[in-house]
């Protein structure tokens, strides 16, 4: 959870920059943490009250939304976890 939104933080950054500077002043990881940041409110937070989504959905869907950023950048996830969890197509950068 520490990771999600530690990454949601650094995709709402990025999203506030390019606010400012316009998406071109963005780095290419900036813009995968911009598009992490929105898949994030989009299919993470906005649950609706209709979808009763178990735990376990919840953490695939976590690992999956996580998928979309370079595995250097998941800094607060253990190696191991990483490796046991994380979708295998994920970026490998």
């Amino acid at each position: 959870m520490n990771q999600l939104f530690a990454a949601y933080a650094r995709g709402k950054e990025a999203k506030d920059l390019a606010v400012i500077l316009g998406e071109a002043a963005l780095s290419e990881l900036d813009k995968k943490f911009a598009a992490f940041a929105d898949q994030f409110e989009e299919r993470y937070v906005r649950q609706g009250f209709e979808e009763n989504r178990s735990i376990e959905e919840t953490l695939d869907l976590g690992w999956e939304l996580l998928s979309l950023i370079p595995r250097n950048e998941l800094k607060r996830i253990r190696q191991e976890y990483i490796e046991k969890y994380l979708p295998k197509e994920a970026v490998k950068a």
